[in-house]
This record gives structure tokens, sequence and C-alpha cells, in this order.
């Protein structure tokens, strides 16, 4: 089994993390017993984690084929819009603005608003093969995924949108640009996680060099050095007070990875 050093406070897009070895994933076999991390976009990963993989590059490709798109696991979503955008494919556009690669987009069933990656979804496939849209539980920023995803393919419709690429980089404009592992949480049912956390007056608020950042409340920023300590304190405190000042749960869509949690708080 090949790995590869990585340091997580380089590699993470939330600039927190160990320096550890990790398996990689290579001609589809899994290691066991290890947790898949991605490109460690929406991850938060603990000084001491779990036994950590990664896909190899062999799981990094897009190709037309009769039966549809087929992308792999391991490919960057800005990869794909270049690719549809070259070949005029409709309804990837949003994925320029979706950080990270497209094995955790399914798992998260990522999206922007009503566009998400299952809607034109097709079938996945894993270890125990190929698996059916129809197979699959799914709903916002949820799926019953419960395997490493090698490939993915998609329906081919033309029609790339040069407007509705612009919508979507209109829609996250409002970003901070500060290191993140992006939304904190997810929204509950007709609110906004953003606003809960203002309204408890958590916007700006600051433990150590992590803070609820004060352009949009629901991002969790990492405004240099900041700690995995300090980012699980506002999580904790931020979800503590909305649930007794609004009796509402905040889940993460983070997810928390320590060798005693290894899930979504």
């Amino acid at each position: 089994m090949n790995v590869k050093r990585i340091d997580f406070s380089k590699f993470s897009s939330i600039r927190i993390g160990p320096v550890v070895e990790v398996a990689l994933i290579e001609n589809d076999i899994v290691p066991e017993g290890c947790f898949i991390v991605g490109a460690a976009n929406n991850v938060l990963i603990s000084p001491t984690p779990p036994p950590l993989m990664i896909l190899s590059k062999e799981y990094d490709f897009i190709r037309l084929e009769e039966d549809g798109l087929h992308i792999g696991a391991a490919t960057p979503g800005g990869r794909v819009v270049s690719f549809c955008k070259k070949n005029d494919i409709a309804h990837f556009e949003y994925l320029s603005k979706l950080p990270g690669t497209l094995g955790g987009m399914l798992k998260m069933n990522a999206g922007l608003k009503e566009f998400e990656i299952f809607n034109h979804l097709i079938a996945i496939r894993t270890m125990s093969g190929w698996k059916q849209k129809n197979e699959i539980e799914y709903g916002y920023r949820k799926t019953s995924i419960n395997e490493v995803v090698f490939e993915a393919v998609f329906e081919v419709e033309k029609g790339y949108s040069l407007e509705r690429y612009d919508m979507f980089n209109q829609m996250r404009s409002n970003q901070p640009h500060d290191p993140s592992a992006g939304s904190c949480f997810k929204n509950p049912l007709g609110d906004y996680a953003g606003r809960l956390i203002e309204a408890v007056g958590l916007k700006g608020k600051r433990i150590g060099a992590m803070t609820f950042s004060d352009v949009h409340a629901n991002f969790l920023v990492n405004t240099g050095g900041g700690t995995y300590a300090d980012a699980l304190n506002l999580i904790n405190e931020a979800q503590t007070r909305v649930k007794n000042e609004f009796n509402i749960e905040l889940h993460c869509e983070i997810v928390l990875i320590d060798q005693n949690i290894m899930t979504t708080k």
C-alpha cells in the first residue's frame, strides 16, 4: 500500500490539521479502517485523527461515453466546468463555485440552492459495483452513500450557459476569502444558519485565530494559526446559543474528523 505524507495545515481549505501519512486508494483497493478525506475542503481535522486515506490521481478523469458523462471521484469541480464549457454540456456550471472533488460532492449532495449534484446523476461506482441513483437515499446535503466512490456517470444535455455560470458566481460573491471549510452549518428548514448565528450575537465572534466571519456569519474562518480546539469551541457555542434562544438544532456541514468522532457533529 502506497502512502502520501500530508500537512493538513497547508492542504486543508481551513488550514488546520496535523502532518500525517495518508493511505492512497489505488486500483479500486480501499485500505481497511481508514477515513477518506478527499480534497479536505469541508473537513476539520483534529490533532488525533483516525487513519486517513485519499483517492490517487487515477480517479481524476472526465470522459464522454455512450451511456453518459463519466467523472472520476478525485476530479476537481473546476475541471468539470472547463470540460463542460469546451463540450457545450449543461447543468454543471454551478460547480465552478463549489470547492473540492466529485467524491465529496456526491457524499454530501453538494450544490447551490436547487442545483444539486444528484439532479442529473445516473449512477455511481463503488467497491460493491455500480449503484443506480434510485438505489441511493439523498436529500439536502446528505446521502446514504457509505462506501468510497470511484466514479460516477451523469446525464448529458447540450447547452452550457454563461448566464448560469455568471449567476452562480454572483451567488457566492458574498463569501469571505479567509481560509475556511465552507458553510459551517446546514441551513435549518425554512431558515438560514447565518441569520441564526448573527441573531445570537456571534457574527464576528473570535476565539484565538478562529472567527465566525463578519462577511458571512455561517463561515468559520481561520485568520492565521487557528486551532482545532478553538474551532470546536466556536461550533459548540453557536449550537448551544441557537438551541437556547430558538430551540433549533444546528447541524454541522463541516465534517469533524477525530479518532473519537469520525462523523458530522
